[in-house]
């Protein structure tokens, strides 16, 4: 019989890392008031404890860890423990120094840091496990544990290790793929430049090289890495999991824009509780749907509610310029996460460090102390995550689903392309952003999903494809649904092997159209369109010579070497609708086009909800939450059903909620309730 692994944390959990290591005991006592102040209910403990754990090899001292859960279980808080493998001692390193990675130039790192460790050593997984099992012994019973977290943003600093530890584990793991060296031969295309290879041990991690490497090369080696880091996270589970069968475990995957390096499609059915970080990048003019997009991709990965693991509360200090939170936009970013499926609220850190790599991030209880508006903001958040405990559990509810596929972003990010200007995450993200601005929901799907739950499919880019999942999106279209396929999708097989025959290889027949030739267009080059777009509409990055093979045309280049060429086009196919964006329209037009491929697939805007206002839908058992966030600060007045409540208020509404400048309201519609805004 399966254990029931749920997360026991009643409502919405609240909280963040707590590091107590960092501080004097005498401060432990002031931090648990605070906690309470606070509302915090969880707090991740042990992340970056190691050398304290485990002063020696096999020595352990748990008592610092032993007063630590004591304190937080008698003041009803609870533990998620952390094994602390994120950060090797000093002393391993001694004892181990082939454990140190080495970069793809060959040289070897030292340690200092955090994750400098090869993740194919042999040292490292003995030692981890043995220090995974040592707690996993002692607190697996203890009251205050009801979550385990294992290490901490794997592959954040050491995604790949080019020793020669881990060329024989690549080795192993293309044996396990391949079978014989044929087979890897064909799939690498290796009769190109002289690569074929007549013994395993020819085989090398794509290190630095005269030339290009090797694509297939490159993509089965970012598999590998991916694998290789899945394999520790496994192992350490298992260890866990066999000494507290019934408590979830989980491990902090990082969807976030600037972090690509793991397979999170595989990753995720490993975890019993999905659990994100997610930073803001203090260049992105409209972050807000940066936190939209990444919570609905953790939300689909989870399958269901998931936990925040970390944000911040206010600057970071990892890029550049780190930019401070302007007023109630940390309240804000946490609410829009808990409106896209968060069942948790965390932050790095509780308590703001005073000395280390970390100082100048921002946490819960700042440098400033409790005379700060930071402070106001995170006890004012756990009085609203209190009110809306009742979401807790509640799901999405979408009709159009986005492919996403990390295969293909490896894939279409390899050197040597048609053009070094396209980037996976821009090119989905300028096709999501216009159905958030129209409060469309939207689910992220493989490109082998289950598609029958929606209407519409997009795939803005999927360069690469296997049969399976191209025959599944054109089943989709066969079947009566809806398709949209962005430029340069198709192209190449899971081997990156190009489909031959003309663009966009996989997708011809569904979409009724055949490419001969690529032209992409050069940076701050644009072309025109015409046709069935706004006037002056334009187009950028990309345009390729379309034939029409059964499509229609919906608009086409006014300009350049493709003038009258389709740009854009429309297949009947089967029972369903398919359609080819085969440039990236300017934003105005690329909405425009989108606002017409969804009404025409049957699926509704968000109804009365003004322009920069954020409406998002969480179905719940006997009545759905509509979260409504006021991004543009100029509040609204936004109708609701009669007898609508607003859970921050607790107010009974009449007819319409109104949203204060810069402020969210949660309306709970009963699910008798004829739905009306929101998605």
């Amino acid at each position: 019989m399966t254990a029931d692994r749920t997360l026991s944390v009643p409502g919405i959990a609240y909280g963040g890392d707590y590091n107590p290591e960092q501080w004097p005991e005498e401060v432990w006592a002031e931090d648990m008031r605070l906690m309470r102040e606070a509302g915090v209910t969880m707090v991740s403990v042990g992340i970056f404890s190691w050398a304290l754990l485990e002063p020696s090899e096999g020595t352990y001292d748990f008592s610092r860890m032993d007063r630590l859960l004591d304190l937080l279980h008698e003041n009803g808080i609870a533990a998620d423990l952390a094994t602390p493998t994120a950060a090797p001692p000093a002393w391993f390193f001694r004892a181990h120094p082939e454990a140190l990675p080495v970069d793809r130039d060959g040289r070897r790192l030292t340690y200092g840091s955090r994750q400098t460790f090869c993740p194919s050593s042999a040292a490292y997984r003995e030692a981890a496990l043995r220090v995974a099992g040592a707690l996993a012994e002692r607190y697996a019973a203890h009251p205050a544990v009801v979550m385990w977290h294992v290490h901490n943003e794997y592959g954040c600093h050491n995604a790949a290790c080019y020793c020669d530890t881990s060329a024989r584990s690549f080795r192993r793991w293309l044996r396990e793929r391949y079978d014989d060296l044929a087979a890897l031969n064909h799939a690498w295309g290796t009769t190109f430049w002289s690569q074929w290879y007549y013994a395993w041990d020819e085989i090398l991690p794509p290190r630095a090289t005269g030339a290009v490497p090797n694509p297939t090369h490159q993509l089965d080696w970012r598999r590998f890495c991916s694998d290789e880091l899945l394999s520790l996270y496994t192992a350490e589970r298992d260890v866990l999991r066999a000494a507290s069968p019934s408590t979830p475990a989980t491990t902090n995957f990082m969807v976030m824009d600037t972090f690509d390096a793991l397979d999170y499609w595989r990753w995720a059915p490993e975890l019993d509780v999905v659990s994100n970080d997610h930073y803001l990048m203090s260049a992105d003019p409209a972050s807000e749907i940066d936190i939209a997009l990444c919570g609905d991709l953790t939300r689909s990965l989870a399958g269901g509610p998931w936990l925040l693991m970390e944000h911040s509360t206010g600057a970071v200090n990892w890029q550049s310029v780190n930019r401070a939170k302007a007023p109630g936009e940390m309240r804000r970013n946490a609410l829009a996460h808990v409106a896209h499926g968060a069942d948790g609220i965390a932050y790095f850190q509780w308590r703001a460090a005073k000395a280390g790599a970390e100082q100048w991030h921002s946490a819960m209880l700042p440098h400033a102390g409790t005379d700060s508006r930071i402070w106001r903001d995170v006890v004012r958040l756990g009085a609203d995550l209190r009110a809306l405990a009742e979401v807790r559990g509640s799901t999405g509810t979408a009709e159009v689903a986005v492919v996403w596929d990390w295969n293909a972003r490896w894939a279409l990010e390899l050197p040597s392309q048609p053009s070094g200007e396209l980037r996976y995450q821009e090119l989905v993200r300028a096709w999501y952003e216009p159905l958030w601005r129209s409060g469309v929901a939207v689910d992220f799907v493989r490109p082998d999903a289950d598609l029958s739950a929606y209407r519409l499919v997009l795939a803005p880019s999927l360069y690469l494809v296997d049969e399976t999942g191209a025959a599944n999106l054109g089943g989709h279209v066969e079947r009566g649904g809806t398709l949209a396929v962005g430029f340069h999708s198709g192209a190449v097989d899971e081997n990156c092997h190009i489909r031959m025959g003309g663009y966009p290889g996989a997708f011809r027949e569904t979409l009724g159209v055949r490419s001969d030739e690529l032209f992409p267009l050069l940076p701050g080059q644009s072309a025109g369109l015409t046709g069935q777009v706004p006037s002056g509409a334009t187009a950028t990055l990309w345009s390729e010579r379309v034939r029409l093979n059964g499509a229609e045309a919906v608009a086409s280049y006014t300009d350049g070497p493709l003038a009258g060429v389709p740009a854009v086009t429309r297949n009947g196919h089967g029972a369903g609708t398919a359609w080819y964006l085969a440039t990236l329209p300017d934003p105005d037009t690329l909405a425009e086009l989108l606002d017409r491929i969804r009404a025409e697939a049957g699926v509704a805007a968000a109804g009365h909800v003004p322009p920069g206002v954020e409406a998002v839908r969480r179905r719940g058992h006997d009545a759905d939450y509509v979260f409504l966030i006021d991004h543009a600060g100029k509040g609204a007045e936004i109708p609701v059903p009669a007898g609508a409540t607003e859970l921050l208020t607790g107010k009974t509404l009449s007819g319409s909620v109104t949203v204060a400048p810069g402020d969210i309201a949660v309306v709970r519609e009963p699910r008798a309730v004829p739905r009306t805004v929101g998605r």
